[in-house]
């Protein structure tokens, strides 16, 4: 078993708790974490109230005084106008803005769960969330408020956001009494009620409390350093954890500023990274290397001190990439789910110049992780297996449904890696993409690592394909750089003296673009579909 608290222990200052909620559970938690996120914003609000909380798509600012007020207002209008109380669950479906902030911040006000609704996705998509999350409300921006006209009939009040070009969305919903000025929300009420990612059919509702939250964020503050100083930027769907937790949720924690864009243009990123000063990013490799195809563009970007990167493999040549375009930016691996409310692992100091390169890091404090046989039997380190975790911000259950990924509080995360004897994290493949070659078991990742070190590419995935012969056999497809000559058969010529015969990919596509998922990775469904 690998214990986050003891493996920080000689990296980091901090303290945890044995706390007992109200269930039975124990956890370790920071102490001094405040209940949710809206008393985080009402503390900040006391210390920096004229500070510069967001930004939002059109360059308008909001201070946290301001930010606190708006807030307030609009959990009084839920409450007295639509009905909006502790448990109640709400959807939102709007894109980056001041309003979806405002509106996550007020339910957590008022111990409402959120239920954040991709803007990705088609209307059967979210028609097949909104009947598995008994939605009270729906909160939307005005591009999707005919999807939801029918909604009322069946007892579920649609508040749509108004033109949110021209002025604040929520700017005619006004307050109707003062008098409901104390939180209802406390550490244990769900706060948040996210589906996974996967077919409709098939995605699971995340259950998050607000002690899951606090503690990712506190987690992420202290191991990266994050202060009021920091300017940062969500370029990609806030309704994802990442959006939610690792970003505006930090942020608001330790009073920095953040820009929201409405969609994501690595240009406009880069930009605003060069002419505000931001100094810290938090993508996926997909967003990274969309980055970094810009980046002779923005030869210099000095402010940028900090880097993280989450949600799928970070092949070690683009760390190094990055390390040659950003020198003295800090690049920080890290590896989680929804189920872990964002962080599970971080890479302490510079994952693209360690000798642990490739690794996502140390389980962060009060999580514990083990790595298991088929038949649930520990591993020694360095043999991989299945990566079980339990933990303060491992969720407590799915949403009305049993599942034997949930055992004795510990999740198994699908995910298949190994420990080195250090205690450092190094992530393989999911379970479910790995390829069995006649009984010859190959990790996708390994084989995506050494496609990327072929000078010419400049983005790889690899899955397995049905095969007469052996069962299943890999493939891959690949994304160039502009002018680059390479064919399938020069890619599979130069893996030859790479990796074992039987790794080399029997069919190679090469594609102007790689399919990705609504959540920003790359879609390996769709890939399989190809062939």
């Amino acid at each position: 078993m690998y214990c986050g608290t003891e493996l920080w222990k000689n990296l980091l200052f901090f303290q945890l708790t044995q706390q007992k909620l109200i269930g039975g559970r124990e956890i370790e938690a920071f102490p001094d974490m405040p209940v949710n996120l809206y008393e985080a914003l009402t503390n900040i609000a006391k210390i920096y109230p004229e500070k510069t909380a967001i930004v939002d798509n059109y360059d308008r600012p909001c201070c946290y005084a301001l930010l606190k007020e708006k807030t307030d207002t609009f959990s009084s209008y839920l409450k007295h106008k639509k009905g909006i109380s502790r448990r109640s669950h709400v959807a939102l479906m709007l894109y980056n803005s001041l309003e979806f902030c405002v509106a996550f911040l007020s339910l957590t006000k008022l111990g409402a769960v959120t239920v954040p609704l991709p803007t990705k996705y088609k209307k059967q998509e979210i028609t097949s969330l909104i009947q598995k999350s008994d939605i009270q409300l729906i909160i939307c921006d005005e591009d999707f408020y005919p999807w939801f006209y029918d909604y009322e009939k069946n007892g579920i009040s649609v508040l749509k956001s108004g033109n949110q070009e021209e002025h604040y969305g929520f700017s005619k919903y006004y307050e109707f009494s003062t008098d409901d000025s104390k939180p209802a929300g406390n550490r244990e009420d769900t706060a948040l009620l996210m589906f996974t990612s996967g077919t409709t059919s098939q995605s699971k509702g995340v259950v998050i409390k607000n002690y899951n939250i606090m503690h990712a964020i506190v987690s992420y503050q202290k191991i990266l350093n994050i202060t009021e100083k920091d300017i940062s930027l969500i370029p990609i769907p806030i309704y994802h954890v990442t959006g939610l937790v690792a970003l505006l949720g930090l942020f608001l924690y330790v009073g920095g500023t953040l820009y929201l864009h409405k969609y994501f243009d690595a240009k406009r990123v880069l930009t605003c990274v060069k002419e505000h000063h931001v100094t810290f990013l938090h993508a996926s490799p997909t967003v990274f290397s969309m980055l970094l195809a810009e980046s002779k563009r923005f030869p210099e970007l000095p402010s940028l001190k900090n880097l993280a990167c989450g949600s799928s493999n970070m092949p070690k040549e683009k760390l190094s990439q990055i390390h040659s375009w950003l020198p003295h930016s800090t690049f920080h691996t890290i590896y989680g789910l929804t189920e872990t409310t964002s962080p599970a692992t971080i890479f302490p100091g510079d994952a693209s110049t360690s000798k642990y390169i490739g690794s996502s890091g140390l389980p962060i404090p009060g999580t514990r992780f083990k790595i298991l046989d088929e038949n649930g039997n520990d591993l020694f380190p360095n043999i991989v297996g299945e990566i079980w975790i339990s933990g303060t911000v491992v969720l407590d259950s799915y949403y009305k449904i049993d599942t034997p990924l949930l055992k004795d509080g510990w999740l198994d995360t699908g995910d298949l890696g190994y420990f080195n004897s250090e205690g450092y994290l190094f992530v393989v493949d999911r379970r479910k993409d790995m390829i069995n070659r006649g009984g010859e078991k190959i990790w996708s990742f390994d084989v995506e690592n050494e496609l990327y070190k072929i000078q010419g590419i400049e983005e790889a995935a690899v899955i397995g394909i049905p095969d007469n012969i052996y069962g299943e056999v890999a493939a891959a497809v690949v994304k160039l750089l502009p002018g680059t000559a390479l064919t399938a058969e020069s890619i599979r010529q130069k893996l030859k003296s790479k990796i074992a015969k039987y790794k080399i990919p029997a069919r190679i596509l090469i594609l102007d673009e790689i399919p990705i998922t609504p959540n920003g990775k790359i879609d390996k469904k769709t890939i399989k579909k190809l062939f």
